[in-house]
């Protein structure tokens, strides 16, 4: 899983960006956030420099994804900021792996699967 890193110090902070795009569309806000904390964008499963694999592109793996990166990183917990796609795999994230997760910011996200187009869900 590719991921860029703006920062150091502070709770860490991972930005998690929509469907179709990667983690470049937070290119304009991540310096500034990283003044204060350690920002982490990664490029979910199938975006951006992030290969996509033989699975299917859930936010239930994307979140598993997600939780192993924030290992990887050794980060004990981090705030989360999802976009779109990257809100409901935020929601999976604190769902799955609730000790991974300080605080989370789900924006433009539907609630339920029936909130977006039936063609999206398949």
């Amino acid at each position: 899983m590719y991921y860029g890193e703006h920062g150091s110090g502070g709770t860490p902070l991972i930005l998690l960006h929509g469907g179709i795009a990667g983690g470049e569309i937070f290119d304009a806000i991540a310096p500034r956030l990283a003044e204060r904390r350690r920002v982490i964008v990664p490029d979910l499963q199938g975006h951006g420099r992030t290969a996509g694999i033989d699975r299917p592109l859930r936010a239930e793996h994307l979140a598993d994804d997600v939780a192993a990166l924030i290992e990887h990183l050794g980060i004990e917990r981090a705030d989360v900021m999802g976009y779109s796609l990257g809100g409901a795999v935020t929601w999976r994230l604190a769902i799955q792996h609730p000790d991974r997760v300080r605080r989370i910011v789900v924006i433009s996200t539907s609630c339920r699967r029936d909130g977006s187009f039936p063609e999206v869900v398949a």
